[in-house]
């Protein structure tokens, strides 16, 4: 199968490699998308994914695939089942996982067998990932359901920095994850939302997808705009960019006991912290690492969300490309003109 790669150098590239072979609590899958993560694909390229040092490695972690063969003791999935999160597991013939799914085919585990079976957590051969390597509705096409890991992720982050409903937040950023925060947040029945962006074209974005307010940050003293609105300070405060200077920002309008929550791994993993401004009690949360339980728990809402026409993941989507053009998708994500990149198989 062909599989999309990357080295030690960033050289990205397209390789014949073996196709997956499955264990018996296992179904092999035949991509047919999977989306461009400008975090972790990202970083993963320029070597700067915290802790990940296997390389030549493949790439692809938004991927959505048909099943097509079932191991013996399959018992949550059935041929032709469109799943998400199909992973290739394991190096092969000298390529190690990057999560894979820009590969043709993968694999998805039967997390509900193994448990029945006594191979649950703690087993060596379980994954945390087999949770979210779950079914989506024939109705949601493969292309939108790639939409749905990045919104299973935004939601299981906001649950766990605490959102609740009438409290206020402050965005940073209104990329697909910045602006999957601003829906959520609409759809939880917070307020005010207030969006910062560095971009007018984004100003419009913000509004469209539920903030109250948007501002650039290289026009507007956002500071004291943001401190017009909400005196005493904001709530939440989410960095949904990824840059760690937004911590100190964030430090001069975190209300007392409020949370600045830090979503994905930023390519800088130290900095000086100023909380001289800072009211005297607050919180600071990191979530670089979704948890694939936490994100299996979210899916329901998320469909049912699709369902009820309140979440349209077509509008997060302003790309779509072939697999066969998949060096070139990568060459138009880096060029900033694309919200969400969709490679399709």
């Amino acid at each position: 199968m062909k599989s999309l790669t990357v080295n030690d150098k960033g050289h990205l590239s397209i390789q014949n490699i073996a196709v997956p072979q499955i264990n018996d609590y296992q179904a092999l899958v035949r991509m047919e998308s999977c989306g461009v993560c400008r975090g972790t694909d990202s970083k993963l390229i320029h070597g700067q994914f915290k802790g990940f040092h296997t390389y030549p490695a493949i790439l692809g972690h938004e991927g959505v695939g048909r099943v097509i063969e079932l191991g013996k003791y399959v018992q949550s999935f059935e041929l032709e089942d469109l799943v998400l999160l199909p992973f290739i597991e394991t190096e092969t013939d000298g390529y190690y996982s990057g999560w894979g799914a820009f590969s043709e085919f993968a694999v998805v585990g039967d997390a509900a067998a193994m448990i029945a079976h006594g191979k649950g957590p703690g087993n060596p051969s379980f994954s945390e990932a087999y949770y979210a390597q779950q079914k989506v509705p024939s109705e949601i096409s493969s292309v939108h359901a790639a939409m749905i890991i990045t919104f299973r992720e935004v939601l299981s982050a906001c649950k766990r920095f605490g959102f609740r409903e009438k409290a206020s937040l402050v965005v940073y950023g209104a990329g697909p994850v910045g602006l999957a925060f601003v829906k959520f947040a609409k759809l939880l029945g917070m307020s005010p939302i207030i969006v910062s962006v560095n971009r007018d074209e984004k100003l419009q974005e913000a509004i469209d997808m539920g903030a109250d307010y948007a501002f650039n940050s290289n026009k507007v003293n956002e500071v004291e705009a943001i401190r017009k609105l909400a005196p005493d300070g904001i709530d939440y405060i989410v960095d949904a960019v990824g840059d760690n200077a937004i911590i100190n920002q964030a430090m001069k309008l975190v209300k007392y006991n409020g949370v600045i929550g830090c979503y994905g791994i930023s390519s800088q993993l130290q900095m000086n912290l100023d909380w001289s401004l800072a009211p005297y009690n607050w919180t600071l949360q990191f979530v670089q690492w979704p948890s694939k339980l936490e994100e299996s728990l979210c899916h329901e809402q998320i469909i049912a969300w699709i369902q009820a026409g309140v979440l349209d993941p077509a509008v997060f989507i302003s790309h779509v490309m072939d697999f066969s053009n998949v060096l070139d998708a990568f060459e138009l994500v880096n060029s900033g003109s694309v919200r969400k990149m969709i490679i399709q198989f």
